[in-house]
């Protein structure tokens, strides 16, 4: 259940980050949502009697945290920016190749084999069909260009973060862990979100609801049961959910937004896929 969680909340909040970047900034939209998200989650496992991590598990968990949502998160955000949610979406369909290469470079991690480099560039030529359709004949479209190069530096660091959480030894519950996550980036965003000059915040009923969507189902629901799924299944099952989500959010930004999706998007998303298959059926975990 926790996956299925993930599956689908997840593939929504491509559309709420869009909708939420209408009214609010970036660094404060990124701030804003995992302070309310982190508070909240912390408050109601204490009030359960949970134990929270200290010292260096609690360092640890936080350093996790930043990893995969300060940079991780923070990154689709500011690609939301040039790219459409779909296309952010799909772009993250590729996030298992990051996940098994990183492994890769780790002491202990399963070495890359031939079939999975294979699926890697398979993956990589549905994703270069987007950000270079000059491969149909059509002009790079910089701004997708932009977006998706901001992206890999999110899904490194979300994949490197994701890895190391899963090697550490940490006692609390993985619930507790998720809040810890959430408060500590929302946290080291506050001085970004103050000090950093972006655009005023554009207050609008959708804008404000698509953030407190962000906050309850996003990082509460969803990222609860990330954190718990990690903590309980090998990460090749794990990293399944870019697919549910990529479907789930070229659906609801065509529907809302209208956002492109024709038959070069279709193809892209048949060879993404195709190539995430191969390394998840060649990877070992």
């Amino acid at each position: 259940m926790s996956l299925l969680a993930v599956c689908f909340f997840w593939g929504t909040t491509y559309l709420g980050i869009r909708m939420a970047l209408e009214s609010f900034p970036p660094f404060l939209l990124v701030c804003a949502r995992f302070l309310l998200s982190g508070s909240i989650m912390l408050a109601a496992t204490l009030l359960r009697g949970s134990r929270l991590p200290r010292g260096r598990q609690l360092w640890t968990a936080s350093v996790s945290g930043l990893l995969i949502l300060g940079i991780g998160n923070a990154a689709l955000t500011f690609a939301e920016l040039r790219i459409a949610s779909g296309f952010a979406a799909l772009f993250i369909t590729i996030s298992p190749f990051w996940m098994v290469g990183l492994e890769a470079l780790m002491p202990g991690g399963a070495a890359l084999h031939p079939p999975t480099i294979f699926g890697m560039l398979v993956g990589l030529a549905g994703a270069a069909l987007l950000v270079a359709p000059g491969l149909l004949g059509q002009s790079i479209d910089r701004n997708v260009l932009y977006g998706f190069l901001i992206l890999q530096i999110g899904m490194a660091s979300w994949s490197f973060g994701s890895i190391f959480q899963l090697r550490q030894n940490v006692d609390a519950h993985p619930i507790v862990v998720g809040g810890v996550h959430q408060l500590a980036t929302g946290l080291a965003f506050l001085p970004l979100a103050l000090l950093v000059r972006e655009h005023p915040v554009n207050w609008s009923v959708r804008g404000t609801g698509a953030l407190l969507y962000l906050v309850t189902f996003g990082s509460i629901v969803g990222y609860s049961a990330y954190v718990y799924a990690l903590d309980k299944l090998p990460v090749a099952i794990v990293s399944v959910y870019p697919y549910v989500n990529s479907v789930v959010a070229v659906t609801l930004g065509w529907l809302v937004y209208r956002e492109p999706f024709g038959p070069r998007e279709a193809v892209a998303m048949a060879i993404i896929f195709a190539g995430v298959a191969l390394v998840k059926r060649h990877t070992r975990h």
